[in-house]
């Protein structure tokens, strides 16, 4: 059941993350790199507020795994922010820790093409 979840929630994810790629690319006439960011974080923030609005009930969950994957893909301002207002993965352990973990990756990334960026 859970391995259903993940490929469940994972397919969605995408889905709608396309679909907002899409519409925001042909109304916003944006850069698809902003579009991007935009709908990734836009996803995010809904799987957060999906996980906590189930998590009383005996519906199946968002897998932690989903939630990570789209903090690591661009979403953990996101992700950041939904645990924040929603309160919610805020007292698991291990769950922060992957997440601040992913957080440290994207940092050391930003810094490593911000100084490639101005060695050119």
């Amino acid at each position: 059941m859970q391995n259903n979840a993940k490929t469940w929630y994972g397919a969605v994810a995408l889905l709608l993350t396309i679909i907002m790629i899409v519409v925001i690319w042909h109304t916003l006439r944006w850069q698809v790199i902003v579009a991007y960011f935009v709908a990734l974080n836009s996803v995010t923030m809904m799987y957060y507020l999906w996980d906590k609005m189930i998590a009383p009930t005996h519906i199946v969950r968002v897998p932690e795994v989903i939630l990570h994957l789209l903090a690591l893909f661009g979403g953990s301002p996101a992700a950041l922010l939904g645990q924040k207002l929603f309160r919610h993965k805020t007292q698991k352990t291990t769950f922060r820790m992957w997440f601040w973990l992913i957080v440290l990756v994207q940092g050391v990334g930003v810094l490593y093409l911000l100084y490639k960026a101005n060695r050119f």
